[in-house]
């Protein structure tokens, strides 16, 4: 285990229910006392929230419910997801960290949520690392009206730390740990689960050999977590202790050995095998776009289908290599559906969809086999860049294939979104539960 110590001073700062709070403010409501939830109006109550605003999680909401699943006493603003606005907005943000800190010394851990090392900026400011963390989170509230919430510690697991646990407790939503205010504090905290990186899973492993806190956790004998968990005992052991070894040097400096791209999406209805030909077809087709504007190629691709749960049905997976490195949406799209074939179950319906590009590297490495007319790859690769030209200039429908018009394509339609959400670029509309719930009557009538 590393013994790797430094002095360092980290600051972690979340933006409280963003996508919630965003909505609140443009409304010009406030986030702490109107109760507003981000979900897509036009699914079904089944559709998972993005966001709740901190009014609906102080009267019990979870952050990431379900529409149901939400009390029916509560009355509420359902708010449609505006993903551009919400990506726009935290681009302002990061433009405020910039004014403190640069951008060598901030790690960008989610869209709401950074990590920075203050350690060199305190005494430049002559200021503690609380009031350092004060100065940006108003001008964060000044410049946007959303509140943040703020974690800082000797690493940079103690400032998650402080930020998930120990910030939820202080008035000034502001949460400080060392070592020894850790072990002192948090050792004895319950649920586990409020820990960063430990799930139910590893939980209910942990509750089965009679360790529920961390200061158990870091009683235990190594052996035993080690014969329990591998190698993944090693950061178990050491954040029990409160320790982390990582820097945001390691952070900035990391390059994986390799690289892939994928897409996936949840369908809202059954689909069949024929149609599942059609939705892989077209989810090849963005990829390989994707390449061409990068300028990358491929050699490998995987699929991994799952069915409806009803059926009970073991996920379909596999992975095909290519005999060539290529951008070809032709080339892909044969071999994936060549595997598509070997590996689906024909008679049971498809719930989601994902589809992965292995080994993606430069286009300088491009390589054709015995069987591949060069000048055909190249008069489709020139294909593949016009589409590219015409979208960004007129929209990404701008400009479709015959395929995206049949029965059952989703193209069109995931073309209008971000992350699988609206991106938001048609007005802003209130939506009162009450006229949710009627529109879902007047549909199922």
């Amino acid at each position: 285990m590393s013994e790797r110590i430094t002095d360092r001073t980290y600051v972690c700062i979340d933006l409280k229910s963003f996508y919630a709070s965003v909505e609140c403010v443009a409304r010009g409501l406030d986030p702490m006392t109107t109760n507003l939830v981000v979900a897509d109006p036009s699914r079904t109550e089944k559709t998972i929230c993005l966001a709740v605003s901190p009014a609906m999680k102080a009267l019990g909401v979870p952050g990431r419910c379900r529409v149901f699943e939400i009390p029916k006493t509560i009355e509420y603003i359902m708010a449609p997801p505006r993903m551009a606005d919400y990506i726009e907005i935290s681009a302002d943000i990061y433009e405020i960290y910039l004014k403190y800190i640069a951008k060598e010394d901030i790690h960008v851990y989610s869209i709401d949520e950074v990590f920075m090392d203050v350690t060199d900026y305190l005494g430049m400011y002559g200021m503690t690392a609380r009031e350092l963390s004060i100065m940006i989170m108003q001008d964060i509230y000044e410049q946007t009206g959303i509140l943040s919430a703020c974690g800082i510690g000797t690493n940079l697991y103690l400032a998650k730390i402080a930020l998930d646990i120990t910030a939820k407790h202080t008035e000034d939503r502001i949460g400080i740990l060392d070592e020894q205010t850790y072990r002192e504090t948090l050792w004895s905290h319950r649920p586990l689960t409020d820990f960063w990186r430990i799930g139910p899973g590893i939980s209910k492993k942990l509750a089965e050999n009679g360790m529920r806190t961390m200061g158990e956790i870091a009683q235990m004998e190594e052996d035993v977590l080690y014969r329990l968990f591998g190698i993944d005992a090693e950061l178990l052991i050491d954040h029990a202790w409160g320790r982390e070894t990582t820097l945001m040097s390691d952070i900035k400096n990391y390059k994986p050995k390799s690289n892939s791209i994928g897409s996936g999406q949840v369908l809202g209805y059954d689909c069949d095998f024929e149609g599942g030909k059609l939705i892989l077809k077209e989810m090849i087709d963005l990829l390989c776009l994707e390449l061409v504007d990068k300028g990358l190629v491929t050699d490998s691709v995987t699929l991994h289908i799952g069915y409806n749960n009803r059926y009970r049905s073991k996920a379909a997976h596999g992975t095909t290599t290519l005999t060539l490195t290529t951008s070809s949406a032709r080339k892909i799209t044969e071999a994936a559906l060549a595997l598509y074939e070997r590996i689906m179950d024909r008679h049971t319906p498809i719930h989601r969809f994902t589809v992965t590009l292995n080994r993606v590297m430069d286009e300088t490495y491009q390589q054709y086999d015995l069987f591949t007319d060069p000048a055909e790859l190249e008069r489709e690769h020139k294909m593949q860049k016009a589409m590219l030209a015409i979208k960004d200039k007129f929209g990404k429908n701008a400009i479709l294939k015959g395929m995206n018009l049949e029965k059952g394509a989703t193209t069109m339609e995931r073309n209008e979104q971000i992350g699988g959400h609206r991106a938001g670029t048609d007005k802003m509309t209130y939506i009162r539960k009450e006229d949710a719930v009627m529109r879902d009557k007047q549909e199922e009538g």
